[in-house]
């Protein structure tokens, strides 16, 4: 089999679209836009959904040497820093579902990615946008901007992975561009030897206030520590450029005004955490509505994968998680001769619903993190009751995209 594919887009998404291609026999080109290829962002957990796919690629020794693997996943309270539920990870988490629950670096999920790409026989290059996809039924033909060259580059299928704001998505969907979601996310990245003792930790942490939750958890083999505080607000005389950035334009001061805000009455120890941080980026969170139909996955030989298909909220965790299980699926689905478009809504069909049931899943996470008055008590007392069963998510980490 000699059949050739177009990627638009080097992060997550592409290349893991372009490992899972070339695993099968495809040609993969990968372009992306930016002049160096990397990975931007801080830290990102893989269920046991994800990590079983990137086993069953043959990177687990890669992803063992580059990510950590927490004890347990605490719910806790922000204002009285009460323990209100543990779901033990680590060896019980492997034993259930056969894989194991990881927390890692992005740049170091994007190194591995690309690693493993680059072995298939992928093409990987940087500085080089698709703008444009045109699709005759026999073929899709790429207009490129590489090296301030125009070129045209004919494929059997496009990948169209070039994220949130994915101009792409605009040309074949003409359904709109993103909207902010009201929801603000500032992330740091501590070294765990320069925090106290009683700071430092193993575990995934969710800490729960009205309006306002924090998540921290291990990355770098556990020597690092992701601390995220996501908040409700809007950031006025915000540019459209930054709401595209991961580092929004904000001055420290501005930055240490909202975040002691939106902890105001939270315990100590969250503001003692929270204070040992320097430096942080501001994210403007931006999405779409849940998807809705097949279309919103494939275009006869077009398919859109990642967060180019289907932003996600992250209160669940999963956007890395549903690129790679997208590409695994893709993968599949175009693992045979046969007819692409065929195959493409074959795969669009075999995902939809699921990213669906994601994205609507993070949005009410959200609403329980930040929940507030009535709410709030009905919650803290559920998991005080039940809290592991609550926890745990049998019908996300139990899914299987290869056999």
């Amino acid at each position: 089999m000699n059949r050739n594919v177009c990627i638009a887009g080097g992060g997550i998404a592409g290349l893991a679209s372009a490992l899972a291609l070339a695993r099968v026999g495809w040609q993969a080109q990968v372009h992306e836009r930016a002049p160096v290829f990397a990975e931007v962002g801080a830290g990102v957990q893989l269920g046991p959904n994800v990590t079983r796919i990137l086993h069953a690629w043959g990177l687990h020794t890669a992803l063992q040497a580059v990510a950590a693997f927490p004890d347990q996943l605490q719910a806790r309270s922000a204002l009285s820093g009460e323990v209100l539920a543990t779901l033990p990870l680590g060896t019980q988490m492997q034993t259930r579902y056969g894989a194991p629950y990881v927390t890692l670096h992005r740049a170091d999920l994007h190194q591995l990615l690309h690693e493993g790409a680059l072995r298939q026989g992928v093409e990987v290059l940087a500085g080089s946008a698709v703008q444009s996809l045109q699709t005759d039924g026999r073929c899709v033909t790429a207009q490129l901007e590489h090296a301030t060259q125009h070129l045209a580059h004919e494929a059997d299928l496009a990948v169209v992975a070039d994220g949130v704001w994915s101009q792409l998505r605009q040309q074949v969907l003409t359904d709109g561009e993103v909207q902010p979601t009201g929801h603000l996310a500032y992330r740091t990245l501590l070294r765990q030897s320069d925090l106290p003792a009683h700071l430092r930790t193993n575990d995934v942490t969710v800490w729960m206030g009205p309006n306002v939750h924090v998540v921290h958890y291990p990355v770098r083999g556990g020597e690092w520590l992701n601390l995220v505080v996501l908040t409700e607000g809007q950031m006025p005389g915000v540019s459209a450029d930054d709401l595209q950035s991961w580092n929004a334009q904000q001055t420290s001061e501005q930055t240490a005004h909202d975040l002691q805000a939106a902890l105001r009455g939270s315990c100590s120890r969250l503001q003692e955490l929270v204070h040992a941080a320097a430096a942080w980026r501001a994210w403007p969170l931006c999405g779409r509505p849940a998807m809705q139909g097949v279309h919103q996955h494939g275009q006869g030989r077009v398919a859109l994968v990642g967060d180019a298909a289907h932003p996600m909220l992250p209160y669940l965790a999963q956007g890395a998680g549903m690129a790679i299980e997208d590409a695994a699926a893709l993968g599949q689905q175009l693992a045979h001769a046969g007819d692409v478009a065929a195959q493409v809504q074959a795969f669009a069909a075999q995902r939809w619903q699921r990213n669906a049931q994601v994205q609507r899943a993070a949005m009410r996470n959200g609403q329980v993190f930040h929940a507030h008055g009535p709410v709030r008590w009905g919650r803290d007392w559920a998991l005080r009751l039940a809290g592991p069963v609550l926890m745990d998510q049998p019908w996300l980490y139990s899914h299987k995209v290869l056999g």
